[in-house]
């Protein structure tokens, strides 16, 4: 049974709920609702179900003043203390106890088939938790019994931290307004080398020469424009376009008194 100390919790309550009288089985064959009068009901009233502890108890009360009428205290399920039938799923076979440890088997049978189906849920649920308890139990004993891990340090052993040593990051790249980052030369490539002293001097030298040979055609050009070249046609062709405008005599037209009238 179970302990004084621990409380009670309810599991399921059923409002409708209906007894039969069975009569004793015969052989091990299951129990069938169709030997029952199930017309006629010995009893009604509302079932329910309790827990203290790990034992489960289906409580048959009076509807109206609570008053016990049975109880069937359950230790596992399924089991003796809550059977089923064969030729249905609403019925199911109870052994129920008095104070003095007498018991005797009754049947009772739900209107509802979602009334069955809670019954058998609750009972499945708590007898579930009670399996689980006693699986933490047994291994929290094995543990307890079992050689322990000693995790403390030798005599003698010692450890070493490294303590404000991490790995240093690179530093980023810096990238350009384009956002951008600059590309390393390829592979094999040479610099070119920087402008030598001589190079440098002979660049120097070619631009004081150009220089001094711009001087010169400026200087000649300016003399030459000073100049006045005198040719005859006969012996430079090019003299007529060579010499100035204004050295250059006007041609004169030919006057013939004949052909022409004078105005």
């Amino acid at each position: 049974m179970a302990a004084e100390g621990e409380y009670e919790s309810i599991l399921c309550v059923k409002p409708d709920v209906n007894v039969y009288r069975i009569p004793p089985r015969a052989s091990n064959r299951s129990y069938r609702a169709a030997d029952w009068k199930l017309d006629t009901p010995d009893w009604s009233g509302r079932m329910r179900i309790t827990a203290r502890g790990k034992v489960a108890f289906i409580k048959l009360e009076d509807k109206v003043s609570g008053e016990l009428f049975a109880q069937a205290p359950v230790k596992e399920y399924p089991g003796i203390a809550v059977e089923t039938v064969s030729d249905s799923s609403r019925y199911f076979v109870l052994r129920i106890q008095d104070g003095s440890g007498r018991s005797a088997f009754i049947g009772v049978g739900f209107g509802d088939r979602g009334d069955a189906f809670d019954f058998n849920v609750a009972l499945q649920d708590h007898f579930k938790w009670v399996k689980q308890e006693n699986e933490i139990s047994k291994n929290a004993q094995l543990g307890d019994s079992g050689p322990k891990l000693d995790l403390g340090f030798k005599e003698g052993q010692t450890i070493t931290l490294n303590i404000g040593q991490g790995k240093k990051r690179d530093k980023p790249r810096p990238q350009s307004a384009g956002g951008f980052g600059l590309l390393p030369p390829p592979p094999g490539s040479r610099a070119a080398p920087p402008p030598s002293a001589a190079s440098s001097n002979h660049n120097i030298a070619h631009q004081t020469r150009g220089t001094a040979t711009a001087g010169c055609l400026l200087e000649l050009d300016s003399n030459n424009s000073n100049m006045v070249v005198q040719s005859t046609p006969g012996s430079d062709l090019w003299g007529d376009f060579s010499a100035p405008a204004s050295s250059v005599p006007p041609p004169s037209r030919p006057q013939d008194p004949g052909n022409w009238i004078q105005f």
